[in-house]
């Protein structure tokens, strides 16, 4: 008899470790809080050997033919070009692919055999009770279950680690700055992005098929705010924004107006074990890296590949957890450790910093 697994969460991490396990002979079972596969998110990489977990899923070719070339600029408040440059032309970036987290999304759920895998959309976990042969589990909605494991691919705010590992505050850092992105059908943008930034703050328009995404950050000592509140964070918005220059008025107006507005702060996951028992994390859920890194696209379909692959080399769970832990943490550390760079470059905190990160690309 097959081994039963549940994934929560139809995220990036969640459907390669749906590919991958199922795959490897399990049965699966991934279920999503929303109504369908989640959409939008500004464009994503894939990097590095997440690149090589592509080909063996059998979707880099798909992925290439979805790849967004472009060229990109910074301006200033009269919306003058400053400079204009190419990331994927960066030596640094040579090689990497990027591509709307859309495309992505739909790629690696095609990429699952129809009817092997059983999706359950808007549906929830509400409990996890470990035993130790099994793990019991109920749902807000539908009967309670059995599986052999669990694995949390449901993003920073895991619900999954909230439950097994304890409150998000244990493990989240947090590093000054906060970020929203929104759909603005009402902004124009060209074919590629165009930055803004003053000190402390960035806004960004990206066009991508037919939709613009506005993108702001701005950095900011820790806010009491919920993650949940809408409301709360248009405010927050107003506040931070309320004197900025360039396009940033339309912008917020465009957040102000959005019921679809993604609000959080630059923060990492660090965790001294992404499992326990017969549970385990993937993907930003065990150690989120942070936008400012561009990696957590790469990060989760490796450690979705790195686990599924310890799980089928070692009949015991134990062994292959411990191996996961193990080997990838390094690699992942070294990542995290990219994050105050990033976000150096992004939202240099004086005038004096712009100035120097524009020189990059002069």
């Amino acid at each position: 008899m097959k081994k039963q697994v549940l994934i929560s969460g139809a995220s990036i991490a969640g459907l390669s470790l749906a590919y991958w396990l199922n795959h490897f002979g399990y049965a699966v079972t991934v279920i999503e809080i929303s109504k369908g596969l989640r959409r939008g998110g500004s464009p994503i990489d894939v990097r590095g050997d997440a690149l090589r977990v592509a080909e063996e899923m059998g979707i880099l070719d798909k992925i290439r033919a979805k790849e967004l070339v472009h060229t990109d600029e910074i301006v200033n408040a009269d919306n003058e070009t400053i400079v204009s440059f190419s990331i994927n032309a960066q030596a640094e970036y040579s090689g990497d692919i990027e591509i709307t987290r859309d495309d992505l999304v739909d790629i690696l759920y095609e990429n699952i055999p129809v009817g092997d895998v059983q999706l359950i959309f808007d549906n929830k976990i509400e409990t996890i009770t470990q035993h130790k042969d099994r793990v019991a589990v109920t749902f807000k909605k539908g009967a309670p279950r059995e599986f052999d494991f669990v694995f949390g691919a449901d993003g920073t705010h895991s619900s999954v680690r909230k439950l097994v590992f304890g409150e998000e505050e244990k493990y989240s850092k947090f590093f000054g700055a906060y970020f929203a992105i929104v759909e603005a059908p009402r902004l124009k943008a060209g074919t590629g992005a165009v930055i803004y930034r003053e000190p402390g703050k960035l806004a960004a328009l990206y066009p991508f098929k037919n939709v613009v995404n506005a993108f702001v950050v701005f950095r900011s000592p820790k806010l009491p705010y919920d993650y949940k509140n809408d409301a709360q964070h248009k405010q927050i918005l107003k506040d931070n924004f309320k004197d900025s220059s360039w396009k940033i008025p339309e912008i917020l107006d465009e957040m102000q107006h959005s019921n679809n507005l993604y609000f959080d702060e630059v923060c990492q996951i660090h965790m001294p074990a992404w499992t326990n028992g017969r549970v385990a994390l993937v993907g930003d859920a065990a150690h989120t890296t942070g936008f400012p890194t561009g990696m957590g696209t790469s990060l989760a379909m490796q450690g979705a590949s790195i686990i599924a692959h310890a799980l089928h080399e070692n009949e015991d769970y134990n062994i292959a957890f411990a191996k996961y832990n193990d080997t990838y943490r390094p690699f992942v550390e070294s990542v995290q450790a990219r994050i105050t760079r990033g976000l150096n470059w992004l939202v240099p905190e004086t005038e004096e910093g712009i100035q120097e990160t524009i020189k990059r690309f002069l």
